[in-house]
Parts: C-alpha cells; structure tokens; sequence
C-alpha cells in the first residue's frame, strides 16, 4: 500500500508544539511533501532559529513518521522563518516596514543592567541565525557604544538616512554614536522625542526578525512614545532579585498593560554570585525574586542572569560576554534566556494570527 501526502499530514498533525499549543500542519510550519515511492521528504519551517522546543518538535515529529504504515524512510529538513507581529495602525507600519518584530527592553529603575541584558539577548538572537538590529534609545545614559567597542560615526548614504553601525551579528544604533563622549544631554521632553523619532524612522534597519529596543529606565516620556507609536511584539522586564527593584517592576508592568503591549516576560539579573574559587553561590541580591513577580503578574519567568565579574569585564572591554565566551555559563545564561523570548514572541503572534488563519480556509 503506497503512502499518500494525506498520511504523512495526518501524522504531524498529532505533534503539537509544546509552546504554541498548535500541531505542526494547523500552524503552517509542514513545508514541501515530496513521495519517492514509499520515501518522503519534507521540510518543517520552525517559528524561530532560536526555537528553545525544537528537539521536543524533532523527536516526536519523528516518532509520528515512524509510525506511518508504509513509510520506509523519511527525511526532515529543517528551516526557520521568524513571523511578523500583528499589524499595527498605518503609521507604526510604515515606521519600521522591514522589522518583523520589535521587542521592549525596559526596567523600573536604574542599575539593574538593562543595557546588558539587552545587549546579550540581541547577540544571542543573531548567533541562533536570526536578523537582529539593536538601538539604544536611553538617552540619558547610552551605553552600548561602550559595551561594543564602537567608536566611529555612522555615515548617511543620502543626507536624510544614516547606516547603522554592524558588529557582532547585529545592525547598532545609539545616539552615543552622534554625540561626544562627554557631552551632556540637557533634553525636555519634545526634544527627546524627536530625537528618538528620528533613530526610529531615518536609520536604514533593513530586513530584521528582531529589532531590540534598550529603554530608558522609567516610565518617563521616551519610554511612552516608543510604547505608542512602534508596533511592538512585546516587552521584556529586567530586574534584580531585592524587593525594591521589583517594587517598580510593578510600576513597568502597569504602564505596558495601560499601552496594550503584552510583556514578555521577567528576567532576574544579578540573581547570585558564584564563587569562581570555590564554586559556593552567595544570594547578594537576594535570590528567586523576578520569578515570584513573575508568577504574581502571570507572565513568563523568563531566566535568571548571574552577578559574575566576567560579563562586566566583557561590557567594559566592548565586547558582550555572549560573544566572548559563547560556551561559557555566562553566555549559556543569556541563550536560555534569548530561547525564552523567541518563543514567548512566536507564541503571541501565533495567538494572534491563528484565527484569522483558520477564518481563512475556512473560506
């Protein structure tokens, strides 16, 4: 009895992806079914290349084909194609027509190494194979031209746009590149703005899955203008394990709920010291903070950042931990935490476009 498309669609519509809740054919990832005989190829097409589910998918993808009656041989290749989030109205659309999705950085207040965290997590991104670009948007205190290294300018092509500035994987824009090292910016609000509007709109991002925004501490004017007038995928929250950080994680939370944009998740930096001499974990911050906010606003704890000396040694040379020491548990940190958010976005965008896929066949 020879094996017909039909069954090879059947079987992975038994697989569901343990963060979309979906099965592989109802969530479009089963691409290109070709029968040879009783031989099948086919590609699945996951949500991200930083997929955290994706040897759960792969396994149980093939133990499903396994089962076929007549499938003598199957062969699996696999791809990623990261989905766009939820069209916004018109204006944020065209505010940034090639991002697929842009994710939030922000904290209720200074000092919990936001910069860091988001800095990291980009490069993380682009080592998984995504397209990543990362802007630094805290005016008040850019730090990612320091953080990477980058001292030159960024060049206009055209008088009107600016080339971002390229390292590490990732497309970078600060303001820190436009303005003197130590200059101070003495800025009200409408200042900042177009300020801002301008790093958003007139810099050449290109095609991007990620566009990583580092926010200004707060919840001050920057951090609302961005919240309002970019289409948003979601936004990740920093904080370190004492309760007065995450006495204004509340605060964060409130104001991205009040905007409509979904959070993320929480990621606990600083969360314990780990001895490189004896190993011992000392909690200095205290420890397990961010996941109980987490659980108490239901939203995603999305992995804890250790206090280590090599990842500020790493941002003070200008080059991210994540890419100085890939194998390292430093960088491993902020891979899993990078696995979490992809597939945090994927999950709401997934959440979002489901129904108006299924409305679709069904016309």
């Amino acid at each position: 009895m020879s094996v017909t498309e039909r069954d090879v669609l059947a079987a992975l519509a038994t697989v569901v992806d343990p963060e979309l809740h979906v099965d592989l054919v109802k969530a479009g990832m089963v691409k290109d079914v070709r029968l040879e005989g009783n031989r099948a190829k086919l590609t699945i097409e996951l949500t991200t290349p930083a997929c955290p589910m994706r040897e759960k998918i792969q396994a149980d993808a093939e133990a499903a084909l396994g089962k076929v009656s007549g499938l003598e041989r199957f062969d699996i290749h696999w791809s990623a194609r990261v989905r766009a989030a939820p069209v916004g109205t018109s204006a944020q659309e065209q505010l940034l027509p090639g991002v697929k999705n842009v994710v939030l950085v922000g904290a209720g207040k200074g000092g919990v190494g936001k910069s860091t965290v988001a800095l990291n997590l980009a490069v993380a991104l682009a080592q998984s194979g995504a397209r990543v670009g990362l802007l630094d948007a805290d005016f008040y205190g850019p730090s990612v031209p320091t953080m990477t290294g980058i001292s030159e300018k960024p060049v206009s092509p055209d008088g009107k746009t600016l080339n971002p500035l390229e390292k590490f994987g990732l497309k970078i824009m600060s303001l820190g590149f436009l303005v003197e090292a130590d200059q101070a910016l003495i800025w009200r609000g409408p200042m900042l703005h177009g300020a801002l509007m301008q790093l958003v709109r007139d810099v050449r991002w290109g095609e991007l899955d990620y566009l990583i925004l580092d926010l200004p501490p707060g919840t001050g004017d920057v951090v609302l203008t961005l919240s309002q007038q970019v289409r948003a995928a979601g936004a990740v929250l920093v904080t370190t394990p004492q309760d007065v950080a995450l006495a204004d994680v509340v605060r964060a939370k409130q104001m991205f709920d009040k905007v409509h944009i979904p959070v993320l998740g929480i990621v606990e930096n600083m969360s314990q010291f780990v001895c490189p001499h004896c190993e011992k974990s000392t909690p200095i911050f205290h420890h397990g903070g961010g996941r109980r906010a987490a659980e108490a606003f239901g939203v995603q704890f999305l992995g804890e950042v250790p206090l280590q000396l090599k990842i500020r040694e790493a941002g003070d040379s200008g080059v991210p931990v994540v890419a100085s020491e890939p194998e390292g548990p430093e960088a491993k940190a902020f891979m899993e935490v990078a696995r979490a958010v992809a597939g945090r976005i994927s999950t709401e965008n997934m959440r979002v476009r489901l129904p108006v896929v299924q409305q679709a066949r069904a016309h």
